[in-house]
């Protein structure tokens, strides 16, 4: 659902707190008067590799993946990402077609710009445009440094650290409905499915973790810390 906003509540959004800071009253309006929320159900797709790069994307709530289609088909998540997070644009200064495609991993609201008008601001307020660029470069450096942290790791400590990185990055509580699937996750970390089940039996089996159905209940965090760091 695409929903033109009637009122404006730019002037008390993270967004503006995040890099919109650098923008005057009156800017801020016209960013409204520009600003579209899209609204993605779980699962729905909010932009696919190779499409065409017409807007500027900010996920306000939810949750999403970034991945990419392998050439034999298969899916490649290079992460999972909370609200505040730019994830769709790491390549709208550099490319005329996106990379990654980006699915609501929750049901989720993104904002939706105009990219010739952040373009057109970059041009006139340089304090934005550092602020943007640095707000996207510390996502890239994260996913980098994400990335590497997972393949220095065997099976039992990339399990272990995803299941950190959702309990303590994603969702600050030690219970929480794991909101992707065991092959998703299975994909993020470079296992198969088959292991990722398995030490998640494993998990469970030791105390180290209880499973209801999707919710995760963390029982033992510093043990999960230990086996993600030995990992």
């Amino acid at each position: 659902m695409n929903e033109k906003n009637k009122y404006c509540v730019c002037e008390s959004c993270e967004f503006r707190d995040i890099v919109f800071a650098y923008l005057d009253d009156s800017t801020i309006q016209e960013l409204c008067n520009n600003k579209e929320e899209h609204s993605f159900r779980k699962g729905e797709i909010i932009n696919h590799e190779g499409e065409k790069i017409t807007d500027f994307k900010y996920l306000k709530s939810g949750l999403v993946k970034l991945f990419r289609r392998t050439s034999t088909g298969e899916e490649q998540v290079i992460t999972i990402t909370r609200p505040f997070e730019f994830v769709s644009n790491m390549s709208i200064f550099s490319e005329e077609r996106y990379r990654y495609s980006v699915s609501a991993v929750e049901d989720s609201v993104v904002c939706v710009v105009k990219l010739d008008f952040i373009k057109d601001l970059f041009m006139k307020n340089g304090s934005f445009a550092m602020g943007l660029l640095t707000k996207i470069s510390k996502i890239n450096d994260k996913i980098i440094s994400q990335t590497l942290d997972i393949r220095q790791r065997n099976l039992i400590g990339r399990v272990a650290f995803v299941l950190l990185y959702f309990t303590n990055e994603i969702y600050n509580t030690r219970i929480f409905d794991l909101p992707v699937l065991r092959k998703e996750i299975a994909d993020y970390i470079g296992m198969s499915t088959a292991n990722v089940i398995r030490t998640l039996s494993d998990f469970k089996r030791e105390g180290i973790i209880k499973v209801f159905g999707k919710t995760i209940e963390i029982v033992d965090i510093n043990k999960l810390e230990i086996l993600s760091k030995r990992g």
